[in-house]
C-alpha cells in the first residue's frame, strides 16, 4: 500500500474540483453549527419547563 501522494496525483488533481468540496464543506459546517445551537436551545427550554429550576439542573 502506498503511502505518499504521487507528485503527478497531485498534479493532476482539479483545482475546480478542490474549490467546490470546500464550498460543501463550509455549507456543511454552517448547518452543523445551526443544528448544534437549535438543540442547545430546545434543551435549556426542556430543563426551564421540567424542572423550573437552571438550565443546567442545579439549583442553588
Amino acid at each position: 500500500m502506498q503511502t505518499k501522494a504521487n507528485r503527478t496525483d497531485t498534479v493532476l488533481r482539479d483545482a475546480e474540483f478542490d474549490e467546490e468540496l470546500a464550498g460543501i464543506l463550509a455549507a456543511i459546517s454552517v448547518v452543523s453549527r445551526r443544528l448544534a445551537k437549535k438543540l442547545l436551545a430546545l434543551q435549556q427550554q426542556d430543563a426551564f419547563k421540567g424542572e423550573g429550576g437552571k438550565p443546567d439542573g442545579q439549583d442553588e
